[in-house]
C-alpha cells in the first residue's frame, strides 16, 4: 500500500511517515519546508519539495505516485497569522486541500484522512459542554478555525458528488517528539526548548486558559486506525480533559528539574479560553483510546529534546 502524506517533514507528519514506514507501507511525503524539516524525513522516505497550492506540482506527484492514500496534514496553522492575514490562510487551508481532492478523485484513492483542528472548531465552549462532543455547534473564533472547517465541508461534497472516501479527525493541542520548539505554535516544545537554554517562558494570559494536550504517539495510533474505520465521519482526537497552561507548565517544571518562573504576557488576540475533546465517538467507531498519561508524554518529549541537545553540542 503506497501512503501520500502532505506536511509529512512537520511534526506530526513526520511522526506518522516514521509509523506508516515501519507498518509497511511505501510512504511518499510533500512539504514545502515552511515549518518542516528535512532531518524529520527518513532517509527511506521520498521527499517532494512542493507547496500544495502548486496546481501542476501536485497533478505531476499524483501521477508519479498514485497513492492507495493520502493523509493531508499540511496547513497553516498559526491563529495570529490567520488573523492578520486571512487571504493566506484560506489559500493554503482551502484552495491548496481542494487541489489534493481533485487529484484524489482522478487517481482514484482508497481514502482520504484530514487533520482538522479540535481546538480552534467549535470556538468559545461553555463549561457545562466541556468535553465538546462532535454534535456541538461549530463556531469558531478564528479565520484558521473558518478555513480548517470549510475544507471539512469539502470532504463531505467531494464524498456526495464523487464518491471519494475520507475520515476527518479533530486533532487536539498535540505534542512529542519532533515538535519545533522555535515554532509559533506547540507550547509544551517551546517551553521545554527555552528551560534547556535556561530561558524563561512565555504565558499569553493570565494561564488559567485550558487546552486538551494529547501525546503525538496516541494521534498517530487514531489517524492509522482510521484507514480502515470511519468512513465518512468525523472524529475527535482528544483525551476529554482540560489543562491549564498554569497547570502545564507546573508539571513540565516538575519533569524538567528546574526552578525557572514564566514570564507573563498580554493575551493573544484569537485564542479560545477553554477546550476539551469528547473522544467517545472515537473509542466506540475507531477503536480508539488515550494511553499515554501527561506526565509520561512530557517526561518522552523532554528526553528527546535533551538527546537533541546533547547531540548538538558534540
Amino acid at each position: 500500500m503506497k501512503a501520500l502524506i502532505t506536511g509529512g517533514a512537520g511534526f506530526i507528519g513526520s511522526n506518522l511517515a516514521d509509523r506508516l514506514f515501519m507498518e509497511g507501507f511505501s510512504v511518499c511525503v510533500v512539504d514545502n519546508l515552511s515549518s518542516g524539516f528535512l532531518k524529520n524525513v527518513h532517509k527511506d522516505i521520498k521527499l517532494y519539495l512542493a507547496d500544495i497550492k502548486d496546481t501542476e506540482i501536485i497533478s505531476k506527484i499524483f501521477e508519479i505516485e498514485k497513492p492507495d492514500y493520502v493523509f493531508h496534514l499540511a496547513a497553516q496553522i498559526d491563529v495570529r497569522l490567520s488573523v492578520k492575514n486571512p487571504i493566506f490562510d484560506a489559500a493554503t487551508n482551502i484552495l491548496g486541500g481542494i487541489n489534493l481532492l481533485e487529484e484524489s478523485v482522478k487517481q482514484g484513492i482508497k481514502k482520504f484522512i484530514y487533520a482538522n483542528t479540535g481546538g480552534a472548531l467549535y470556538g468559545e465552549v461553555s463549561k457545562e459542554y466541556l468535553p465538546v462532543s462532535e454534535e456541538y455547534p461549530i463556531n469558531p473564533d478564528c479565520h484558521y478555525g473558518v478555513s480548517k472547517y470549510t475544507f471539512e465541508n469539502y470532504l463531505k461534497l467531494y464524498n456526495k458528488l464523487y464518491g471519494l472516501n475520507f475520515t476527518s479527525l479533530r486533532y487536539p493541542n498535540v505534542y512529542g517528539e519532533k515538535q519545533n520548539p522555535n515554532g509559533e505554535a506547540g507550547v509544551v516544545a517551546i517551553f521545554i526548548g527555552k528551560i534547556l537554554k535556561g530561558e524563561r517562558p512565555f504565558i499569553y494570559g493570565d494561564g488559567n486558559q485550558t487546552r486538551d494536550y494529547t501525546y503525538v504517539g496516541d494521534v498517530i495510533d487514531g489517524t492509522i486506525l482510521s484507514i480502515s474505520r470511519g468512513d465518512g465521519g468525523c472524529y475527535n482526537l482528544g483525551t476529554g480533559r482540560e489543562t491549564s497552561v498554569n497547570e502545564l507548565y507546573d508539571i513540565i517544571k516538575r519533569v524538567c528539574k528546574t526552578d525557572l518562573e514564566p514570564i507573563y504576557a498580554p493575551k493573544r488576540i484569537g485564542e479560545i479560553e477553554r477546550i476539551a475533546l469528547d473522544p467517545g465517538r472515537a473509542k466506540n467507531e475507531l477503536g480508539w483510546k488515550v494511553k499515554t498519561s501527561l506526565e509520561d508524554g512530557i517526561s518522552k518529549t523532554y528526553e528527546y529534546f535533551k538527546n537533541e541537545v546533547a547531540i548538538r553540542s558534540r
